[in-house]
């Protein structure tokens, strides 16, 4: 790819298309999210207004941690909490579609209906990858960002319209184009967050607590395996418990999976053998977390399993 051709008719064509309109796009610090962003500012300046938006989902610390990432590129980003109401939404919810539904619908419809009226914004920048689009139309899982490839009118149902720039794109061409943009290395060579976030990563409903607990499994994980220079790392809750024994005495826990994958466009994937001293370690540091007393890794390839659980 020929990214300062693709930088060049991207920056024409979004400018061409907002005219003299506000765009406004949401930033979740993941290299897509990153990319749109970074390429939206170059093409409209001060017309792009950058939100994070604050979910409740995300890992520690991850908000405040990515809205100065940026302020240091001289790029602005509100921070919008909005933490409140995605719990709500999710409360009950067990089923991965409807916890999906949930998270596209309060992310569109209120906070982002919200955020659009008080701003005036007429367009969403969004960094919908090709991946994304397959494996929705596919119906192998909805993805969050996904809204015209199922029939969803976003000026109808939300009231803007959306703008795709990387659609054409898979995740190592993302990858190019954030170099190509000047985007420093840690966030260029990020490993892949999903779209709703933690959310995808627990197994049944999702609850601040559930969230505090595969949050804190989360960074063990991130810490641990950030060396291997695999394409993808992860820890997830499932709804199951198991009987264990801490300090003598039996305790019904919980159980985190560490799936650990490489892949290079996230279509397939295989699965990273690690040494048995880092599978130790692991399980070791995941099992003193409160109520966790089952640690396990997961060998299964994409396909048959996906990359997330959710």
């Amino acid at each position: 790819m020929d990214c300062n051709r693709f930088i060049e008719e991207q920056s024409r064509e979004l400018r061409r298309t907002v005219g003299d309109h506000i765009a406004i796009n949401a930033l979740s610090g993941g290299v897509d999210s990153s990319v749109v962003t970074a390429l939206g500012h170059r093409a409209l300046g001060g017309q792009l207004k950058t939100v994070f938006v604050d979910n409740a989902l995300m890992r520690e610390g991850e908000p405040r941690r990515v809205v100065e990432a940026f302020d240091a590129l001289g790029i602005p980003v509100d921070l919008v909490d909005a933490r409140q109401e995605f719990l709500s939404a999710l409360k009950g919810l067990t089923d991965p579609e409807e916890k999906r539904r949930a998270i596209t619908d309060t992310f569109y419809r209120t906070v982002f209906g919200r955020i659009v009226r008080q701003s005036g914004a007429k367009f969403l920048l969004h960094g919908t990858i090709l991946t994304d689009i397959e494996e929705t139309v596919a119906g192998i899982k909805r993805q969050h960002n996904i809204l015209a490839q199922l029939g969803i009118d976003p000026q109808q149902a939300y009231g803007y319209h959306v703008l795709e720039p990387l659609k054409t794109l898979r995740k190592d061409g993302v990858r190019e184009l954030a170099a190509c943009l000047g985007l420093p290395a840690d966030m260029t060579h990020r490993i892949p967050f999903p779209g709703p976030a933690l959310a995808a990563r627990i197994v049944g409903e999702v609850t601040a607590e559930r969230l505090a607990t595969v949050r804190a499994a989360t960074e063990i994980v991130e810490e641990q395996l950030a060396s291997t220079g695999a394409f993808q790392y992860l820890a997830v809750l499932l709804n199951d418990c198991a009987t264990g024994i801490r300090d003598g005495k039996r305790e019904f826990g919980q159980i985190i999976v560490v799936r650990c994958i490489e892949s290079t466009d996230a279509r397939t994937a295989t699965v990273t053998e690690l040494s048995w001293d880092t599978l130790h370690s692991l399980a070791r540091r995941i099992t003193s977390l409160p109520g966790v007393n089952r640690c396990l890794y997961d060998l299964t390839p994409k396909p048959p399993a996906t990359v997330e659980y959710i």
